[in-house]
C-alpha cells in the first residue's frame, strides 16, 4: 500500500487558554481562600491524574487527602517552618506517596504480562527504583490535574518525611514523596515569576 495515500492521523491541539491554565500562566500558590474544595473536585483530580503513562502501567503513586482539623494538627508539626502557615490555611493538603508493594496490582494493571509481578517481587532494587521514578512522574501529572479542574497547587518538599510516614503510614507500606496544598488562590498568592531556561540552553539535537 502506498502510505502517501493514507490519511494522516492528527490530534486536536490544546488552545491558548488551555495551555495558559496548565503551563504558561500557572503558578505555585502560597496563600489560599476560605472557599472549600469539594469531594467531587478531589475525585476529578485523580480521574485525570491516573491516565498518563507509567512503566508497565504500574501506577505506584498513592494520595492521602488531609483536610479535617484533626488531620491538619497531625501534619502541621511535620512541615518546615516556612510551609506551616500556608498548609494550615489550605482547604486540602495532599500527601503524595509511593506504594512499596505496588507490584501486587500488576496482574490487574498489566494483564498481558502478569508474571512481571514476580519479577518485581524478587528484585527489591528494581522494584524500589521503578516505583520511585514512576511515582515522581505521577506527582507531576497530579499537579497538572489540580490545575485542570480549576484549583491551584502548592507543592512542597520541605517536610519531615520520616515523621509523616510514621504519623500517617505507620505500617511502612507507603513512603511520602511530596506534600501539595490545594485550593483557590487567596490574597497575594504568587511570588514573582522566576525565569526559565531558554530553548537554546535546554534542547539539544542529534
Amino acid at each position: 500500500m502506498d502510505i502517501t495515500s493514507e490519511a494522516v492521523l492528527t490530534r486536536p491541539r490544546l488552545d491558548t487558554d488551555g495551555r495558559a491554565l496548565l503551563f504558561t500562566d500557572a503558578r505555585t500558590a502560597n496563600s489560599f481562600a476560605d472557599t472549600p474544595v469539594t469531594d467531587t473536585e478531589l475525585a476529578e483530580i485523580w480521574e485525570l491524574a491516573k491516565w498518563p503513562p507509567t512503566a508497565a502501567n504500574t501506577q505506584p503513586l498513592r494520595v492521602l487527602y488531609v483536610r479535617t482539623p484533626e488531620g491538619k494538627q497531625r501534619l502541621l508539626p511535620l512541615m518546615s517552618d516556612g510551609n506551616r502557615d500556608k498548609t494550615a490555611a489550605a482547604p486540602v493538603t495532599a500527601v503524595l506517596a509511593v506504594d512499596s508493594q505496588y507490584h501486587e496490582h500488576i496482574p490487574e494493571l498489566f494483564p498481558h504480562k502478569p508474571e512481571l509481578k514476580d519479577v518485581f517481587a524478587a528484585d527489591s532494587a528494581l522494584r524500589d527504583g521503578s516505583g520511585q521514578f514512576n511515582a515522581a512522574l505521577q506527582a507531576g501529572y497530579f499537579l497538572l490535574a489540580v490545575r485542570a479542574v480549576g484549583l491551584v497547587a502548592g507543592p512542597m518538599a520541605g517536610f519531615d518525611r520520616a515523621g509523616v510516614d510514621a504519623e500517617f503510614f505507620a505500617d511502612g507500606r507507603f513512603r511520602s514523596l511530596l506534600v501539595v496544598n490545594i485550593g483557590h488562590p487567596g490574597e497575594n498568592p504568587w511570588f514573582g515569576r522566576l525565569p526559565r531556561l531558554p530553548h537554546t540552553a535546554s534542547v539539544h539535537w542529534a
